[in-house]
């Protein structure tokens, strides 16, 4: 069965395709009487069982989607819905704990690790939202080895990008991109420290939002920099991502970046204007994308002529000063990061697993025909080999140096030119998995987002052999109001574009 057909099978009695559910289609089904939260949970629980092992998107499922299902209908039933998610099924990337189900980040070391919910699963229950279970992800969200597979856990497999015979879903929440590309479900939870929501969004043709650090907490997150990780969500549609968006957002007293998001997060639904590209001044990073090729390229020309329909004024293109020059420093900071955040985890984490990150080594060294039969752990050792500690004049002065190319070069672009976001492709079309040399690294452009703490949003803008190419939009910190604005209002006329 081909994506589109398999996309059109019908949810129950609702009438709703598996690839046109939305969160508002689905909440006026439930609503209406037409759909029951536990027939939702049924349909999505039998399409995983059916097509998750060709794709491997989920690594688990929940043992309790049923009941969290049944309770949302009995609340219903009472008149007292939770809200437009009550009774929606949400994935939740496997480095989120949530409880029953480990945060294992696709590795044996942490299968019998002990955690309860995660902050923003909480904050998904309180919100009537079943969770129906853990996506797949890059190993360690990518962090453990160089070269690697994006997708490619040791406890799920390879996931798959549905929309090309042996692509790259791209990284690392990747099982949570599948899944939504491949309707297992409408609303997926993935993490971010440089990419890894905007990326494999891109790939598989979906929306995903990297909201700026501090606005959804990390609490029961596996982490891999606290200067950089987010979570955020991913969803077929701008207004699923905002609405997904605002169940998650909120300030959590155990992460102390969150304490200004009480300030910030909203319901961000209220902020999906179809005209908001008219008067917007967007600025075209085409410095990001100069390695496209023509077909891409192409993309990026008819996402500019879009906007320019809509009333947007374009500069274009802007610069964003010295960004070739933040890899080196970010990488060294994270492996510094990586050692203290992952050390402190580990130490506050229940159950059974390695203490700490010189023991997750020895772990995958003893299963070394399972755990490492790809690729070895070279970041790991890389990330040992470092003091983890945050005071060291290196680490400080590799941090500095990133985050002063990242804001600066965002901040003179936004600024300089009175912009409201910036835009680039987010990266280019999927490549082919290869587990002998790994991913084809390009080009992207998520990192002067991603090193700042900014939010960015990437929205399907076209096809190139069949394959999906992203555009985002970048802003300064807590702009995501008018960054769903914009991202809404060029969604819905790139699709009038194409009817």
């Amino acid at each position: 069965m081909s994506l589109t057909e398999s996309l059109a099978q019908t949810v129950g009695r609702s009438g709703i395709s598996a690839g046109g559910a939305t969160v508002a289609n689905l909440s006026q089904a439930l609503s209406a009487g037409s759909l029951t939260a536990a027939e939702l949970a049924d349909f999505h629980l039998a399409r995983i069982d059916a097509i998750n092992p060709q794709l491997r998107a989920v690594i688990t499922v929940s043992p309790d989607a049923a009941a969290e299902a049944a309770a949302s209908d009995k609340r219903r039933a009472a008149g007292g819905s939770l809200g437009p998610l009550d009774g929606v099924p949400v994935l939740v990337k496997d480095n989120v704990s949530a409880a029953g189900m480990p945060a294992t980040a696709g590795s044996p070391a942490l299968l019998a690790a002990a955690g309860g919910d995660a902050f923003l699963v909480g904050r998904l229950r309180a919100a009537g939202a079943v969770i129906l279970g853990k996506a797949n992800l890059s190993e360690w969200a990518n962090f453990r080895s160089r070269p690697s597979s994006s997708g490619l856990s040791t406890l799920g497999g390879q996931a798959v990008n549905p929309h090309g015979t042996g692509r790259s879903p791209s990284g690392s929440s990747s099982g949570s991109a599948v899944a939504v590309a491949a309707g297992l479900v409408a609303l997926a939870v993935g993490t971010e420290t440089d990419g890894s929501i905007v990326s494999p969004s891109a790939a598989c043709g979906v929306v995903g939002i990297k909201p700026t650090l501090g606005l959804v907490s990390r609490t029961g997150i596996v982490p891999i920099s606290a200067a950089q990780d987010t979570a955020g969500p991913m969803a077929r549609t701008v207004a699923d991502a905002a609405a997904l968006l605002t169940a998650i957002a909120g300030a959590d007293p155990a992460d102390a970046a969150t304490a200004d998001a009480a300030s910030y997060a909203t319901d961000y639904t209220g902020f999906l204007d179809a005209s908001a590209g008219a008067g917007a001044r967007l600025g075209v990073w085409r410095a990001g994308s100069a390695q496209a090729n023509s077909a891409t390229l192409a993309v990026l020309e008819a996402a500019l002529a879009t906007l320019r329909s809509q009333g947007a004024e374009l500069v274009d293109p802007v610069e964003l000063a010295d960004a070739e020059k933040l890899f080196e420093p970010e990488v060294a900071a994270m492996t510094h990061e990586f050692k203290h955040d992952i050390n402190a985890y580990l130490a506050g984490l229940g159950g059974e697993h390695p203490a700490d990150l010189d023991g997750l080594i020895e772990f995958n060294n003893r299963h070394a025909a399972e755990v490492l039969s790809h690729f070895g752990q070279e970041l790991f050792e890389a990330a040992e080999a470092t003091s983890g500690d945050l005071g060291d004049p290196a680490y400080t002065e590799a941090r500095a140096a990133a985050s002063r190319i990242a804001r600066s070069g965002l901040d003179a672009a936004l600024g300089v030119h009175r912009l409201d976001a910036v835009i680039a492709l987010t990266g280019h079309p999927a490549w082919l998995t290869d587990h002998v040399l790994g991913d084809y690294h390009g080009w992207a452009t998520s990192s002067p987002a991603a090193v700042s703490g900014y939010p960015s949003i990437t929205v399907p803008a076209g096809l190139v052999s069949g394959l999906p190419v992203g555009l985002s939009f970048m802003g300064p910190a807590w702009s995501e109001p008018r960054l769903i604005a914009l991202a809404h209002a060029f969604e819905l006329a790139r699709s009038r574009g194409r009817s």
